[in-house]
């Protein structure tokens, strides 16, 4: 199994890695401390992008960001700031649509092969009972119609391939410290365990779908 992933110096992408290597794949991981990937600049993705053979059975990404800067999650919309908002989507939204359009091809073309993106629940449309961080809920909900469309253009080609979102759950990790308090917690290494589980049980016909760490569908 060969598998690359992105954001592989966060907490999330480290385990993930960690996991992977324990069955025994061959993981190349991607990072902006490491390697230069930032995902809100199109020219680093593609040359980045550019350098690497295809043939990958797994492309996890596992870049995000919850809090950028000073600009913490918005308690209602009398908090929204223009600035913060954009980059919440140049991060959480863009990124992702450009990791799409230049990892993606580097995916098998023949058998099964599995995108995975991490968004968050709070980023599901159906599931909002609390308002609040709107400008991460938003970028979040955004990135999972880039997935869902994404899916349906690469099924033309791959038929065989999986795009999906996976909601990670509360994980113990700088992201989410600053937040949890009032959420259970798992380790990096909890979820990405519980997600290649998720993984390994989709097929062909999930792509386009969205699932949390427990192998439950979260709705769009």
């Amino acid at each position: 199994m060969r598998a690359l992933v992105l954001g592989s110096s966060g907490g999330i992408g480290r385990a993930m890695i960690d996991q992977l290597e324990l069955r025994g794949a061959t993981v190349t991981g991607l990072s902006r401390r490491d390697d230069g990937l930032d995902l809100t600049d199109q020219e680093s993705v593609a040359r980045i992008a550019g350098r690497l053979e295809g043939g990958f059975d797994l492309i996890f990404n596992a870049t995000g960001a919850l809090q950028i800067g000073d600009h913490r999650p918005e308690k209602s919309i009398n908090a929204l700031d223009a600035q913060a908002m954009a980059q919440q989507f140049a991060v959480n939204a863009i990124g992702v649509a450009l990791a799409l359009r230049y990892f993606s091809p580097l995916l098998g073309r023949a058998g099964r092969s599995v995108f995975a993106s991490l968004s968050a629940r709070v980023g599901s449309i159906g599931d909002n009972r609390l308002g609040g961080w709107i400008s991460y809920r938003a970028a979040k909900a955004a990135q999972n119609q880039i997935l869902h469309t994404a899916a349906i253009e690469i099924a033309r080609k791959r038929p065989e391939a999986i795009v999906v979102a996976l909601h990670p759950g509360t994980v113990e990790t700088g992201l989410s410290a600053a937040f949890a308090s009032n959420h259970p917690t798992i380790t990096a290494a909890q979820s990405a365990e519980a997600l290649l589980t998720v993984i390994d049980r989709l097929t062909p016909a999930d792509s386009g779908t969205f699932w949390d760490w427990k192998g439950q569908q979260v709705p769009w």
